[in-house]
């Protein structure tokens, strides 16, 4: 995944894409008066430009030529005030066109959350983590420099050139000629500059990448790397990337270091050609001497956004590949949508029921094959069997993550695919082996912070999870803030405060997948003595690798393979002698054994 992720990356689009700009002005749509505002600031912000050089040679000709005193304060005063109301000008169309950025960025990263909160589990499988995120994070906020100095600060600088070359081809076309001369040359070193760029650009990004990932995964991984001494081979190993990056990154400074002098020696050549063909024009008075002053600032003027506009070029670049990434999640269909009328159920009662279900994650690799079992209401079913052989797809597919192929489950008498998902889920509370929390406290990571859940119902739940004492005895008791993934709490906490959480959301139907197999056995003690008083009433599907958990369950439905082998009681399922009885002798036979030596006892298998 990662390989396909730093693939993907490097791949650079236009800089201009008309049907992806069509798609991100979607976004914009909502604030056109915003972005009307910023446009008409733009052009008063390009006037300025354009009028201070012209004000300039009005002062020398009409006013200093003459010796008019008045008329030089007066041309002064304008001056003064052309560059007040530039920057208050400047002021309003950067602030307006920020904000608009930002408001429809921030449109746009919630309908990407929304977007992936509504992919079923399988989409999360063949997407990483780090790839969603930075789609959610990183590209957006690309796209949104398209806005801030992208679109509006390229159409600025063109603004302004063209302006430029206007007013000089006004005020003396001969001159402006002169001016413009080296025009073709900038643009075939810019067009050689942004060529270079762009594989530059392309390489950074790549090793950028795998840089991240590298770090991500050491970082990770340290207690094992220090538990096997391989701390001088990641930093070899992180060395070698570090320097790849180091010398991209060398690589693009010394484009820059050659491109941007490069214009301002053809700036300086424009002025020295003006002073040398201008001044010759004055001094036979075919011009006057404020316009080649006013030549002269308008150079200085023109050079600055052409300078830009190779930026605005690799700005523009990236924000294209990153809207086509964006895009591409955004259309990626919902795989597991809500029906168009979802039935209701009055008075939930828990029975659940699953007609010949099968599943599978991969097209022809089948992992629940013709899978059938009902579950009255408030009965406890244990599902047994070997790693892989179904238990928590089974899981998955009552949660509805996965769509099954072909079957049906009923959850009571309604198949789940016309259930609300959301109205479905709220009936089922899952505790998982893996436990996630969240950051934020103690109070949060029960409640989730469900309005519906108050205060005393979350201390009983947390009482009745037995993790009360502990929480009680934290200096904050339950404000005490939880770290990244509940990273200062031990296994066995996680598991209890996970606990919690389901009997504060009170569900009809509990789902224990592995909920105990990482706790020691004093915390198991306390989590069976919670389930009994938990149970009564409630319908229970329980996974677990301790059949010792498990032995006081209505029924057991022996897993393998992705079928029911058999089903049946602890006793009866014994007596049977067939897989679950092998599963039983292989936890508790050794165990009989090592006790019968430490007796002193013969013993004979």
């Amino acid at each position: 995944m990662n390989e396909e992720f730093h693939q993907e990356d490097e791949i650079l689009g236009k800089a201009y894409d008309a049907r992806l700009v069509a798609r991100v002005l979607f976004y914009l749509r909502p604030y056109w008066k915003l972005l009307t505002i910023s446009f008409f600031f733009l052009m008063l912000q390009t006037g300025t430009q354009l009028l201070g050089p012209y004000i300039t040679k009005i002062a020398i000709d009409r006013y200093i030529a003459t010796k008019d005193l008045h008329g030089l304060d007066l041309m002064a005063l304008a001056y003064i005030a052309v560059v007040v109301i530039g920057f208050v000008v400047l002021f309003i169309q950067t602030y307006t066109t920020q904000y608009t950025g930002q408001r429809a960025m921030h449109d746009l990263r919630m309908d990407i959350f929304s977007h992936l909160q509504k992919q079923d589990m399988a989409y999360f499988d063949r997407n990483a983590v780090g790839r969603l995120m930075t789609r959610t994070i990183n590209d957006v906020e690309t796209l949104n420099e398209l806005f801030s100095t992208g679109v509006v600060g390229l159409l600025g600088d063109v603004s302004i050139v063209f302006g430029i070359a206007f007013m000089m081809l006004w005020l003396n076309w001969q001159l402006a000629l002169v001016c413009l001369a080296a025009f073709p040359i900038i643009l075939y070193v810019s067009r050689f500059y942004r060529r270079r760029a762009r594989e530059v650009y392309r390489e950074s990004r790549l090793i950028l990448g795998r840089l991240n990932a590298g770090l991500q995964e050491n970082i990770a991984g340290v207690a094992t790397i220090q538990a096997f001494g391989q701390e001088e081979k990641m930093y070899r190993r992180f060395q070698e990337i570090n320097f790849r990056y180091r010398d991209v990154l060398l690589q693009s400074i010394r484009y820059n270091a050659v491109f941007f002098p490069v214009i301002e020696v053809f700036s300086a050549l424009s002025v020295g050609l003006l002073l040398w063909y201008g001044g010759n024009l004055v001094m036979t008075n075919a011009i006057q001497a404020g316009v080649m002053v006013a030549f002269i600032q308008y150079i200085q003027r023109m050079y600055q956004p052409i300078r830009d506009l190779a930026e605005k070029y690799n700005i523009m670049q990236a924000a294209m590949a990153s809207s086509e990434r964006i895009f591409a999640l955004l259309d990626t269909p919902e795989a597991i949508k809500n029906p168009a009328q979802p039935k209701k159920v009055e008075s939930f009662g828990g029975e659940i029921e699953f007609k010949d279900v099968w599943l599978s994650y991969r097209a022809g690799e089948p992992v629940l094959k013709g899978i059938s079992f009902r579950i009255r209401p408030g009965e406890k079913i244990a599902l047994v069997g070997a790693t892989g052989g179904g238990k928590s797809s089974i899981i998955a597919a009552l949660c509805r993550f996965y769509e099954v192929e072909r079957g049906a489950i009923l959850v009571d008498g309604v198949d789940v695919r016309e259930w609300n998902k959301q109205e479905l889920r709220r009936h089922l509370g899952l505790v998982l082996q893996d436990v996630f929390l969240f950051s934020g406290d103690i109070a949060h990571n029960i409640t989730l912070g469900d309005g519906r859940i108050g205060e005393a119902r979350m201390l009983a739940a947390a009482r009745r999870a037995h993790i009360a004492p502990f929480i009680e005895n934290l200096p904050n008791r339950y404000q005490e803030e939880v770290q990244e993934r509940g990273s200062t709490l031990s296994q066995g906490q996680r598991q209890l405060l996970s606990f919690a959480r389901a009997l504060a959301f009170d569900p009809q139907i509990l789902i224990l997948d592995e909920a105990t197999s990482s706790v020691d056995t004093q915390t198991e003690m306390l989590i069976q003595e919670a389930l009994e008083e938990l149970l009564k009433n409630r319908t229970a599907l329980i996974i677990a690798h301790r059949l010792s958990t498990i032995q006081h369950a209505d029924r057991i439905l022996v897993i393998h393979k992705g079928e029911i082998w058999e089903q049946g009681s602890h006793d009866d399922l014994r007596a049977q002698g067939g897989l679950y009885a092998r599963l039983y002798d292989l936890q508790y036979g050794f165990r009989e054994r090592d006790r019968v030596v430490a007796d002193g006892t013969a013993y004979s298998s």
